[in-house]
Protein backbone atom coordinates (compact mmCIF):
# COMPACT_ATOMS: atom_id res chain seq x y z
CA UNK A 1 0.00 0.00 0.00
CA UNK A 2 1.46 3.40 -0.97
CA UNK A 3 2.19 5.66 1.96
CA UNK A 4 0.14 8.85 2.02
CA UNK A 5 1.83 12.20 1.68
CA UNK A 6 0.31 13.40 4.94
CA UNK A 7 1.70 10.41 6.83
CA UNK A 8 5.16 10.87 5.30
CA UNK A 9 5.13 14.54 6.29
CA UNK A 10 4.13 13.59 9.82
CA UNK A 11 7.04 11.14 9.97
CA UNK A 12 9.40 13.84 8.69
CA UNK A 13 8.22 16.11 11.50
CA UNK A 14 10.13 14.00 14.05
CA UNK A 15 13.44 13.52 12.21
CA UNK A 16 16.85 15.14 12.80
CA UNK A 17 19.10 13.69 10.09
CA UNK A 18 22.74 14.43 9.49
CA UNK A 19 24.14 15.43 6.13
CA UNK A 20 27.49 15.97 4.45
CA UNK A 21 29.02 19.28 3.45
CA UNK A 22 29.21 22.93 4.41
CA UNK A 23 26.02 23.82 2.48
CA UNK A 24 22.66 22.02 2.50
CA UNK A 25 22.40 19.35 -0.22
CA UNK A 26 19.43 19.50 -2.56
CA UNK A 27 17.67 16.56 -0.93
CA UNK A 28 17.81 18.26 2.45
CA UNK A 29 16.48 21.54 1.10
CA UNK A 30 13.59 19.68 -0.48
CA UNK A 31 12.77 17.73 2.68
CA UNK A 32 12.95 20.89 4.80
CA UNK A 33 10.45 22.54 2.49
CA UNK A 34 8.17 19.55 3.04
CA UNK A 35 8.31 19.88 6.81
CA UNK A 36 11.43 18.08 8.06
CA UNK A 37 11.73 18.89 11.78
CA UNK A 38 15.41 19.56 12.15
CA UNK A 39 18.98 18.61 11.43
CA UNK A 40 21.98 17.50 13.45
CA UNK A 41 25.27 19.22 12.65
CA UNK A 42 28.61 17.44 12.98
CA UNK A 43 32.24 18.30 12.35
CA UNK A 44 31.85 17.55 8.66
CA UNK A 45 29.46 20.52 8.40
CA UNK A 46 31.72 23.08 10.06
CA UNK A 47 34.56 25.22 8.70
CA UNK A 48 34.29 28.42 10.75
CA UNK A 49 31.61 30.46 12.58
CA UNK A 50 30.71 32.61 9.57
CA UNK A 51 30.19 29.53 7.40
CA UNK A 52 27.98 27.89 10.03
CA UNK A 53 25.86 31.04 10.23
CA UNK A 54 25.43 30.98 6.44
CA UNK A 55 24.55 27.29 6.59
CA UNK A 56 21.88 27.70 9.23
CA UNK A 57 20.44 30.71 7.38
CA UNK A 58 20.15 28.55 4.27
CA UNK A 59 18.34 25.87 6.31
CA UNK A 60 15.86 28.44 7.65
CA UNK A 61 15.25 29.77 4.17
CA UNK A 62 13.65 26.40 3.43
CA UNK A 63 11.91 25.95 6.80
CA UNK A 64 11.88 28.94 9.20
CA UNK A 65 11.01 26.72 12.18
CA UNK A 66 13.75 24.15 11.64
CA UNK A 67 15.55 23.06 14.81
CA UNK A 68 19.31 22.97 14.37
CA UNK A 69 21.00 20.66 16.85
CA UNK A 70 24.65 20.03 17.63
CA UNK A 71 26.84 18.07 20.05
CA UNK A 72 28.67 20.98 21.66
CA UNK A 73 29.40 19.88 25.20
CA UNK A 74 32.63 21.90 25.46
CA UNK A 75 35.81 20.04 26.36
CA UNK A 76 36.45 16.83 24.44
CA UNK A 77 33.14 16.82 22.56
CA UNK A 78 33.22 19.93 20.42
CA UNK A 79 31.98 20.51 16.90
CA UNK A 80 32.24 24.29 16.49
CA UNK A 81 35.89 24.23 17.54
CA UNK A 82 36.88 20.89 16.11
CA UNK A 83 39.71 22.46 14.12
CA UNK A 84 41.34 24.17 17.09
CA UNK A 85 40.19 22.34 20.20
CA UNK A 86 37.66 23.77 22.61
CA UNK A 87 38.14 27.15 24.25
CA UNK A 88 36.19 25.76 27.23
CA UNK A 89 36.96 22.78 29.45
CA UNK A 90 34.47 19.95 29.71
CA UNK A 91 32.13 18.92 32.47
CA UNK A 92 34.56 17.09 34.71
CA UNK A 93 36.85 20.10 35.02
CA UNK A 94 33.86 22.24 35.96
CA UNK A 95 32.89 19.69 38.59
CA UNK A 96 36.40 19.76 40.04
CA UNK A 97 36.21 23.54 40.40
CA UNK A 98 32.67 23.12 41.75
CA UNK A 99 31.57 26.71 41.25
CA UNK A 100 28.04 26.72 39.85
CA UNK A 101 28.30 30.43 39.03
CA UNK A 102 31.27 29.61 36.79
CA UNK A 103 29.47 26.68 35.17
CA UNK A 104 26.42 28.82 34.43
CA UNK A 105 28.59 31.63 33.02
CA UNK A 106 30.50 29.22 30.79
CA UNK A 107 27.26 27.69 29.48
CA UNK A 108 25.79 31.15 28.85
CA UNK A 109 28.93 32.09 26.92
CA UNK A 110 28.63 28.90 24.89
CA UNK A 111 24.95 29.64 24.27
CA UNK A 112 25.83 33.07 22.93
CA UNK A 113 28.22 31.50 20.45
CA UNK A 114 25.61 28.96 19.36
CA UNK A 115 22.94 31.62 18.89
CA UNK A 116 25.30 33.67 16.74
CA UNK A 117 25.83 30.59 14.56
CA UNK A 118 22.08 30.00 14.22
CA UNK A 119 22.01 26.84 16.37
CA UNK A 120 18.95 26.38 18.55
CA UNK A 121 19.39 22.99 20.27
CA UNK A 122 22.54 21.81 22.05
CA UNK A 123 22.82 18.13 22.90
CA UNK A 124 24.32 19.03 26.27
CA UNK A 125 24.92 18.74 29.13
CA UNK A 126 25.90 15.19 29.96
CA UNK A 127 23.89 14.54 33.11
CA UNK A 128 25.54 11.16 33.57
CA UNK A 129 27.09 10.27 36.92
CA UNK A 130 30.44 8.77 35.96
CA UNK A 131 30.55 6.27 38.82
CA UNK A 132 32.52 3.70 36.80
CA UNK A 133 36.11 4.90 36.23
CA UNK A 134 36.48 2.37 33.40
CA UNK A 135 33.62 3.96 31.45
CA UNK A 136 34.88 4.17 27.84
CA UNK A 137 32.42 6.75 26.53
CA UNK A 138 31.43 9.20 29.32
CA UNK A 139 34.43 9.91 31.56
CA UNK A 140 35.38 13.58 31.35
CA UNK A 141 32.08 14.45 29.69
CA UNK A 142 30.33 14.07 33.06
CA UNK A 143 30.56 16.64 35.82
CA UNK A 144 31.81 13.95 38.18
CA UNK A 145 31.03 10.77 40.11
CA UNK A 146 28.91 12.30 42.88
CA UNK A 147 25.22 12.52 41.92
CA UNK A 148 24.61 15.62 44.04
CA UNK A 149 27.53 17.48 42.47
CA UNK A 150 26.48 16.37 38.98
CA UNK A 151 22.94 17.56 39.71
CA UNK A 152 23.88 21.09 40.72
CA UNK A 153 26.17 21.57 37.73
CA UNK A 154 23.63 20.06 35.36
CA UNK A 155 21.13 22.65 36.57
CA UNK A 156 23.69 25.45 36.23
CA UNK A 157 24.59 24.42 32.69
CA UNK A 158 20.93 24.21 31.69
CA UNK A 159 20.28 27.68 33.19
CA UNK A 160 23.21 29.23 31.39
CA UNK A 161 22.52 27.70 28.02
CA UNK A 162 18.79 28.39 28.01
CA UNK A 163 19.23 31.95 29.27
CA UNK A 164 21.01 32.58 25.96
CA UNK A 165 18.05 31.15 24.03
CA UNK A 166 19.48 27.72 23.20
CA UNK A 167 17.53 24.64 24.25
CA UNK A 168 19.55 22.37 26.52
CA UNK A 169 19.27 18.59 26.23
CA UNK A 170 20.19 16.50 29.28
CA UNK A 171 21.69 13.15 28.32
CA UNK A 172 21.97 10.10 28.31
CA UNK A 173 18.74 9.10 30.10
CA UNK A 174 18.45 7.24 32.43
CA UNK A 175 22.23 7.49 32.95
CA UNK A 176 25.24 6.15 31.03
CA UNK A 177 27.77 6.67 33.82
CA UNK A 178 27.83 3.24 35.46
CA UNK A 179 28.66 1.31 32.30
CA UNK A 180 31.75 -0.29 30.82
CA UNK A 181 30.47 -0.75 27.25
CA UNK A 182 30.35 1.94 24.56
CA UNK A 183 26.81 2.01 23.12
CA UNK A 184 28.24 2.93 19.72
CA UNK A 185 29.40 -0.68 19.53
CA UNK A 186 27.27 -2.74 21.91
CA UNK A 187 24.46 -2.67 24.47
CA UNK A 188 25.55 -1.50 27.94
CA UNK A 189 23.73 -3.00 30.91
CA UNK A 190 23.07 -0.93 34.03
CA UNK A 191 22.85 -3.74 36.55
CA UNK A 192 22.35 -1.94 39.86
CA UNK A 193 19.72 0.49 41.08
CA UNK A 194 19.57 3.77 39.18
CA UNK A 195 18.24 6.23 41.76
CA UNK A 196 21.60 8.01 41.98
CA UNK A 197 21.84 8.13 38.19
CA UNK A 198 18.34 9.59 37.93
CA UNK A 199 18.97 12.45 40.35
CA UNK A 200 20.61 14.83 37.82
CA UNK A 201 17.73 14.24 35.39
CA UNK A 202 15.18 14.95 38.12
CA UNK A 203 17.00 18.21 38.86
CA UNK A 204 17.32 19.14 35.18
CA UNK A 205 13.56 18.72 34.81
CA UNK A 206 13.01 20.99 37.82
CA UNK A 207 15.27 23.53 36.12
CA UNK A 208 13.05 23.45 33.03
CA UNK A 209 15.35 21.64 30.61
CA UNK A 210 13.73 21.68 27.18
CA UNK A 211 14.92 18.30 25.92
CA UNK A 212 16.21 14.96 27.16
CA UNK A 213 18.28 12.54 25.08
CA UNK A 214 17.83 8.83 25.57
CA UNK A 215 20.68 6.44 26.25
CA UNK A 216 20.91 3.13 24.44
CA UNK A 217 21.13 1.23 27.73
CA UNK A 218 19.52 -1.87 29.12
CA UNK A 219 18.15 -1.15 32.61
CA UNK A 220 16.82 -4.50 33.91
CA UNK A 221 15.32 -2.91 37.02
CA UNK A 222 12.81 -1.19 34.69
CA UNK A 223 12.88 -3.29 31.52
CA UNK A 224 14.86 -6.52 31.19
CA UNK A 225 14.28 -6.85 27.44
CA UNK A 226 14.38 -3.50 25.68
CA UNK A 227 17.05 -0.76 25.81
CA UNK A 228 15.84 2.53 27.24
CA UNK A 229 15.48 4.18 23.83
CA UNK A 230 12.98 1.52 22.79
CA UNK A 231 11.30 0.95 26.15
CA UNK A 232 7.81 2.32 26.95
CA UNK A 233 8.51 1.46 30.60
CA UNK A 234 11.54 3.77 30.65
CA UNK A 235 10.47 6.62 28.35
CA UNK A 236 6.76 6.78 29.10
CA UNK A 237 6.51 5.13 32.50
CA UNK A 238 9.66 6.55 34.10
CA UNK A 239 10.54 9.76 32.26
CA UNK A 240 7.05 11.03 31.43
CA UNK A 241 4.87 9.70 34.21
CA UNK A 242 7.17 9.28 37.21
CA UNK A 243 9.59 12.16 36.60
CA UNK A 244 6.96 14.40 34.98
CA UNK A 245 9.00 15.53 31.96
CA UNK A 246 6.87 17.37 29.40
CA UNK A 247 9.54 18.51 26.95
CA UNK A 248 10.96 16.86 23.84
CA UNK A 249 12.56 13.41 24.12
CA UNK A 250 15.16 12.79 21.41
CA UNK A 251 17.12 9.63 20.81
CA UNK A 252 20.85 9.30 20.81
CA UNK A 253 22.21 8.44 17.35
CA UNK A 254 19.71 5.84 16.17
CA UNK A 255 22.27 4.10 13.94
CA UNK A 256 24.33 3.03 16.96
CA UNK A 257 24.74 -0.72 17.33
CA UNK A 258 23.05 -0.90 20.73
CA UNK A 259 19.63 -0.36 19.06
CA UNK A 260 20.09 -0.60 15.31
CA UNK A 261 21.93 -3.90 15.59
CA UNK A 262 18.77 -5.77 16.50
CA UNK A 263 16.10 -3.81 14.62
CA UNK A 264 17.83 -1.89 11.86
CA UNK A 265 17.84 1.89 11.73
CA UNK A 266 14.27 2.21 10.53
CA UNK A 267 12.90 -0.42 12.87
CA UNK A 268 14.64 1.13 15.86
CA UNK A 269 13.32 4.56 14.91
CA UNK A 270 9.70 3.40 14.74
CA UNK A 271 10.00 1.52 18.02
CA UNK A 272 11.56 4.54 19.72
CA UNK A 273 8.64 6.79 18.74
CA UNK A 274 6.19 4.12 19.86
CA UNK A 275 7.98 3.89 23.22
CA UNK A 276 7.64 7.61 23.86
CA UNK A 277 10.48 9.38 22.05
CA UNK A 278 9.50 12.49 20.10
CA UNK A 279 12.45 12.89 17.77
CA UNK A 280 14.99 10.68 16.05
CA UNK A 281 18.60 11.82 15.86
CA UNK A 282 20.69 10.26 13.12
CA UNK A 283 24.19 10.59 14.48
CA UNK A 284 27.54 11.09 12.91
CA UNK A 285 27.91 7.75 11.16
CA UNK A 286 25.14 8.01 8.53
CA UNK A 287 24.64 11.21 6.55
CA UNK A 288 22.97 10.22 3.28
CA UNK A 289 19.56 10.82 1.74
CA UNK A 290 18.73 7.12 1.62
CA UNK A 291 19.12 6.78 5.39
CA UNK A 292 16.86 9.76 6.09
CA UNK A 293 14.26 8.56 3.60
CA UNK A 294 14.41 5.02 4.96
CA UNK A 295 13.72 6.18 8.51
CA UNK A 296 10.79 8.32 7.38
CA UNK A 297 9.30 5.45 5.40
CA UNK A 298 9.85 2.96 8.23
CA UNK A 299 8.00 5.22 10.70
CA UNK A 300 5.11 5.74 8.28
CA UNK A 301 4.93 2.02 7.54
CA UNK A 302 4.86 1.23 11.25
CA UNK A 303 1.72 3.37 11.50
CA UNK A 304 -0.01 1.51 8.67
CA UNK A 305 0.94 -1.84 10.22
CA UNK A 306 -0.29 -0.94 13.69
CA UNK A 307 3.10 -0.98 15.41
CA UNK A 308 2.98 2.78 15.99
CA UNK A 309 -0.33 4.53 16.74
CA UNK A 310 -0.78 7.60 14.56
CA UNK A 311 -1.86 9.54 17.65
CA UNK A 312 1.53 8.83 19.27
CA UNK A 313 3.35 10.06 16.15
CA UNK A 314 1.20 13.20 16.06
CA UNK A 315 1.91 13.85 19.74
CA UNK A 316 5.64 13.50 19.09
CA UNK A 317 5.45 15.99 16.23
CA UNK A 318 3.55 18.39 18.49
CA UNK A 319 6.30 18.36 21.10
CA UNK A 320 8.91 19.04 18.43
CA UNK A 321 6.86 22.00 17.16
CA UNK A 322 6.54 23.37 20.68
CA UNK A 323 10.30 23.31 21.12
CA UNK A 324 10.76 24.99 17.75
CA UNK A 325 8.35 27.74 18.81
CA UNK A 326 10.26 28.30 22.04
CA UNK A 327 13.57 28.47 20.18
CA UNK A 328 12.22 30.93 17.63
CA UNK A 329 11.14 33.33 20.35
CA UNK A 330 14.03 32.88 22.79
CA UNK A 331 17.24 33.58 20.91
CA UNK A 332 19.26 36.56 22.12
CA UNK A 333 22.66 38.00 21.38
CA UNK A 334 24.09 37.32 24.83
CA UNK A 335 27.27 39.16 25.71
CA UNK A 336 30.32 36.97 25.20
CA UNK A 337 33.19 36.46 27.62
CA UNK A 338 36.05 34.90 25.73
CA UNK A 339 38.12 34.48 28.89
CA UNK A 340 35.74 32.32 30.93
CA UNK A 341 36.92 29.03 29.42
CA UNK A 342 40.62 29.55 30.10
CA UNK A 343 39.84 30.84 33.58
CA UNK A 344 37.88 27.66 34.28
CA UNK A 345 40.67 25.44 32.94
CA UNK A 346 43.23 27.20 35.11
CA UNK A 347 41.09 26.73 38.21
CA UNK A 348 40.67 23.00 37.50
CA UNK A 349 44.41 22.21 37.51
CA UNK A 350 45.56 20.00 40.39
CA UNK A 351 49.28 19.58 41.14
CA UNK A 352 50.92 16.82 43.22
CA UNK A 353 54.61 17.35 43.99
CA UNK A 354 56.47 14.17 44.91
CA UNK A 355 60.03 15.42 44.82
CA UNK A 356 61.87 17.92 46.98
CA UNK A 357 64.00 18.82 43.98
CA UNK A 358 63.04 22.07 42.22
CA UNK A 359 61.46 20.36 39.19
CA UNK A 360 59.22 23.30 38.29
CA UNK A 361 59.17 25.76 36.74
CA UNK A 362 60.79 24.62 33.52
CA UNK A 363 63.11 27.29 32.20
CA UNK A 364 64.65 25.60 29.17
CA UNK A 365 63.36 23.79 26.11
CA UNK A 366 61.81 20.46 27.09
CA UNK A 367 61.13 17.08 25.53
CA UNK A 368 57.44 16.22 25.52
CA UNK A 369 56.14 12.70 24.91
CA UNK A 370 52.38 12.48 24.35
CA UNK A 371 50.74 9.04 24.57
CA UNK A 372 47.60 9.15 22.40
CA UNK A 373 44.90 6.50 22.84
CA UNK A 374 42.09 5.92 20.35
CA UNK A 375 39.08 7.88 21.61
CA UNK A 376 35.41 6.93 21.41
CA UNK A 377 33.29 8.02 18.45
CA UNK A 378 31.71 10.95 20.31
CA UNK A 379 35.11 12.66 20.25
CA UNK A 380 36.29 13.75 16.81
CA UNK A 381 39.68 12.18 16.22
CA UNK A 382 40.92 15.27 14.42
CA UNK A 383 40.40 17.58 17.40
CA UNK A 384 43.80 18.94 18.50
CA UNK A 385 44.90 18.26 22.07
CA UNK A 386 48.03 18.06 24.15
CA UNK A 387 50.58 20.06 26.09
CA UNK A 388 53.47 20.01 23.63
CA UNK A 389 52.35 22.77 21.30
CA UNK A 390 51.37 25.35 23.93
CA UNK A 391 54.55 24.54 25.86
CA UNK A 392 56.64 25.01 22.72
CA UNK A 393 55.18 28.48 22.32
CA UNK A 394 56.31 29.35 25.84
CA UNK A 395 59.64 27.50 25.61
CA UNK A 396 60.88 27.69 22.01
CA UNK A 397 62.91 24.68 20.98
CA UNK A 398 60.72 22.22 22.88
CA UNK A 399 60.55 18.88 21.06
CA UNK A 400 57.18 17.10 20.85
CA UNK A 401 56.66 13.43 19.99
CA UNK A 402 53.25 11.75 19.90
CA UNK A 403 53.00 7.98 20.18
CA UNK A 404 49.99 5.74 19.60
CA UNK A 405 49.39 2.13 20.56
CA UNK A 406 51.98 0.04 18.75
CA UNK A 407 54.52 2.87 18.65
CA UNK A 408 55.79 2.45 22.20
CA UNK A 409 58.39 -0.22 21.56
CA UNK A 410 61.39 -0.45 23.84
CA UNK A 411 63.69 0.83 21.13
CA UNK A 412 61.42 3.80 20.37
CA UNK A 413 61.24 4.78 24.03
CA UNK A 414 65.02 4.42 24.46
CA UNK A 415 65.53 6.66 21.44
CA UNK A 416 63.27 9.31 22.98
CA UNK A 417 65.09 9.06 26.28
CA UNK A 418 68.36 9.62 24.48
CA UNK A 419 67.00 12.67 22.70
CA UNK A 420 65.77 14.02 26.04
CA UNK A 421 69.18 13.89 27.68
CA UNK A 422 69.90 17.24 29.33
CA UNK A 423 66.33 18.41 28.83
CA UNK A 424 63.31 18.41 31.13
CA UNK A 425 61.01 15.51 30.24
CA UNK A 426 57.22 15.91 30.23
CA UNK A 427 55.04 12.83 29.67
CA UNK A 428 51.41 13.44 28.69
CA UNK A 429 48.79 10.71 29.08
CA UNK A 430 45.03 10.35 28.69
CA UNK A 431 43.19 7.93 30.99
CA UNK A 432 46.39 6.01 31.66
CA UNK A 433 44.52 3.65 34.02
CA UNK A 434 42.39 2.36 31.13
CA UNK A 435 45.23 1.63 28.70
CA UNK A 436 47.83 -0.98 29.59
CA UNK A 437 50.15 0.17 26.81
CA UNK A 438 50.22 3.69 28.28
CA UNK A 439 50.99 2.31 31.73
CA UNK A 440 53.84 0.22 30.38
CA UNK A 441 55.33 3.08 28.37
CA UNK A 442 55.02 5.44 31.33
CA UNK A 443 56.72 2.94 33.63
CA UNK A 444 59.59 2.55 31.13
CA UNK A 445 60.12 6.28 30.82
CA UNK A 446 59.89 6.99 34.55
CA UNK A 447 62.32 4.20 35.42
CA UNK A 448 64.96 6.07 33.43
CA UNK A 449 63.75 9.59 34.25
CA UNK A 450 62.21 9.73 37.74
CA UNK A 451 62.52 13.53 37.49
CA UNK A 452 59.95 13.63 34.67
CA UNK A 453 56.69 15.54 34.97
CA UNK A 454 53.50 13.59 34.21
CA UNK A 455 50.48 15.46 32.85
CA UNK A 456 47.23 13.49 32.95
CA UNK A 457 44.66 14.94 30.53
CA UNK A 458 42.03 12.29 31.26
CA UNK A 459 40.71 10.99 34.56
CA UNK A 460 43.56 10.88 37.11
CA UNK A 461 43.02 7.60 38.93
CA UNK A 462 46.56 8.00 40.33
CA UNK A 463 48.48 11.12 41.23
CA UNK A 464 51.67 9.40 42.44
CA UNK A 465 53.32 9.27 39.02
CA UNK A 466 56.34 11.40 38.15
CA UNK A 467 58.30 13.88 40.23
CA UNK A 468 55.36 16.23 39.68
CA UNK A 469 51.90 15.09 38.62
CA UNK A 470 49.59 17.60 36.94
CA UNK A 471 45.92 16.73 36.44
CA UNK A 472 44.04 18.92 33.97
CA UNK A 473 40.74 16.98 34.01
CA UNK A 474 40.42 17.51 30.31
CA UNK A 475 42.23 17.72 27.01
CA UNK A 476 40.57 20.82 25.58
CA UNK A 477 42.87 23.45 24.07
CA UNK A 478 42.53 25.60 27.19
CA UNK A 479 43.46 22.64 29.41
CA UNK A 480 46.71 22.24 27.48
CA UNK A 481 47.35 25.96 27.76
CA UNK A 482 46.76 25.92 31.52
CA UNK A 483 49.12 22.96 31.94
CA UNK A 484 51.83 24.74 29.94
CA UNK A 485 51.44 27.77 32.19
CA UNK A 486 51.90 25.59 35.27
CA UNK A 487 54.97 23.94 33.77
CA UNK A 488 56.62 27.30 33.12
CA UNK A 489 55.59 28.99 36.38
CA UNK A 490 53.13 31.36 34.78
CA UNK A 491 50.25 29.88 36.79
Amino acid sequence: MPLSGDLLRLADAVLFPGFAGHTPPDWLRRRLGEGLAGVALFSRNIADPAQVARLTAALRAENPSVLVGIDEESGEVTRLEVATGSSRPGGYALGVVDDVVLTEALARDLGGELVAAGITLDFAPSADVNSNPDNPVIGLRAFGADPVLVSRHTRAFVRGLQSAGVAACAKHFPGHGDTSVDSHHGLPVVADGIEDALLPFREAIKEGVKAVMTGHLLVPSYDAELPATLSPKVLTGLLREELGFEGMIITDGIEMAAVAGAYGIGGASARAIAAGADAICVGGERADEATAAGIRDAIATAVTQGLLPEERLADAARRVRELASWAASSGSQASRDGSVGLAAARRAIRITRRSTAPVLPLTSAASVVELAPVMNLAIDRNTPWGVGQPLARLLPGTMVTRLEVGDTTGSALERLLGEATGRPLVIVVRDVHRHAWQEQALRHLLSARPDAVVVEMGLPERSDLGAVHIATYGSARVCGQAAAEVLTGRL
